[in-house]
């Protein structure tokens, strides 16, 4: 059936039974998900989503499947409570995804190909998983045919293509070093397309769901960043949200795990907590309903898997520089990175510290880069050891 032909979305849930309270309750997710930055959801009330909404068709959605572990799918259908996946489903029209279908073998390709035909210039693909792309992509075959070309072929009939998970969005996992098949995002094969990726291990399911209702509602894709993310998801890095946050600001941390500090919730910095460089709303938009499900919340570091750059290129124990907390004026940096100090000055810094109170990692709103930071700051932290060390030296005269 072709997306012309198909029900609107509200009707559709009206045949199948579902409640305008479930419907309601699913649109509600979506303004959680993206209070800003959507022009679905910008300015609107509920009734007034949910109506927007449930007068489109709904969309054709081709699925495609290739170096992945399924956990993006896992993540669109494991949700806390059953109907609310059975209503995703009947939101959106997956026409063709190789874990769901019943079909297999040549009844699958004929199912793939009827779902292009019929919805040409109008589906939405979703890619799960790295594409190979080493040696003409021979390391993955669909139907005889290398991934690669399969990834093209579909993709140069789709209205937009939604590269789901880090797999999909730039190799993630099979790109690791060495990287034998040459795995790389969508991004690197398909092109003259609009591409969004929604990288994550896995990603909040919402996140694609706001993402294609805003394409068939108002016809375009929601803005993006520098890497093809939506700013919605993607804006605000996990540290300026994180629940932890107060705990880092007062230089408390887990050291070990099962420490004093891990048992009482303490920051997990230390621990390699990739929060302070990772993009990604999961300290406010938590996965299956559930308040607390995500790594930090049951007492995980991140590990930053929305970043290329840190998930599978630093080690897991590796802490990242802090660019985005400096300290306060009252306080001495996280760490000193322009100018020099001896051995002397180093040392009546560190007690400058303690004297404090021990809080040398205090982070403000003053967002600056550590650099920026360091060289504001280590003149001020010399003088003020020198002015200590005078008073000192006045005593003893004295």
């Amino acid at each position: 059936m072709s997306t012309a032909q198909k029900e609107t979305i509200a009707a559709h849930l009206r045949n199948s039974g579902v409640s305008r309270r479930s419907f309601l309750q699913f649109c509600s997710q979506l303004m959680m998900v993206a209070p800003v930055g959507l022009v679905l959801t910008s300015k609107k009330s509920l009734a007034q989503i949910a109506q927007v909404v449930g007068q489109v068709r709904r969309p054709s959605v081709i699925w495609l499947h290739f170096q992945d572990c399924t956990g993006c799918t896992e993540t669109l259908l494991r949700t806390s409570a059953p109907d609310v996946a059975h209503l995703i489903l009947d939101v959106i029209s997956l026409d063709y995804h190789e874990t769901l279908m019943a079909a297999s073998g040549a009844q699958a390709e004929a199912a793939l190909r009827s779902a292009i035909e019929t919805n040409a210039g109008k589906y939405v693909l979703v890619i799960e998983g790295a594409i190979p792309a080493k040696d003409d992509g021979v390391f993955m075959e669909l139907a005889s045919k290398p991934a690669i070309q399969v990834a093209k072929d579909v993709a140069s009939q789709a209205a937009a293509v939604i590269a789901i998970g880090s797999c999909a969005s730039w190799g993630g996992i099979p790109s690791a070093d060495p990287n034998p098949t040459g795995a790389v995002g969508v991004d690197s094969v398909v092109s003259g397309k609009p591409i969004v990726n929604l990288p994550g291990c896995p990603p909040n399911p919402y996140n694609l769901l706001a993402v294609v209702l805003e394409y068939v509602t108002m016809g375009k894709l929601p803005a993006l960043d520098e890497f093809g993310r939506p700013k919605f998801a993607y804006d605000r890095v996990i540290h300026e949200n994180c629940p932890r946050r107060a705990h880092f600001d007062a230089g408390r941390f887990a050291w070990a795990f099962g420490d004093e500090g891990h048992r009482k919730g303490w920051c997990l910095y230390k621990l390699g907590c990739k929060g302070p460089v990772t993009h990604a709303a999961c300290a406010t938009r938590h996965f299956n309903e559930v308040p607390g499900v995500w790594p930090i919340g049951t007492g995980v570091p991140c590990f930053g898997c929305t970043e290329k750059n840190v998930v599978w290129k630093m080690g897991t124990f590796e802490t990242v520089p802090i660019h985005l907390a400096t300290p306060p004026d009252t306080y001495p940096p996280i760490y000193s990175t322009a100018g020099g100090l001896k051995v002397g000055a180093a040392a009546l810094v560190g007690a400058i510290a303690g004297a404090v109170g021990g809080a040398a990692w205090v982070a403000s709103q003053r967002f600056q880069s550590s650099t920026e930071a360091g060289v504001a700051r280590v003149s001020a932290d010399i003088a003020h050891a020198e002015k200590l060390k005078g008073k000192s030296i006045g005593k003893k005269e004295d």
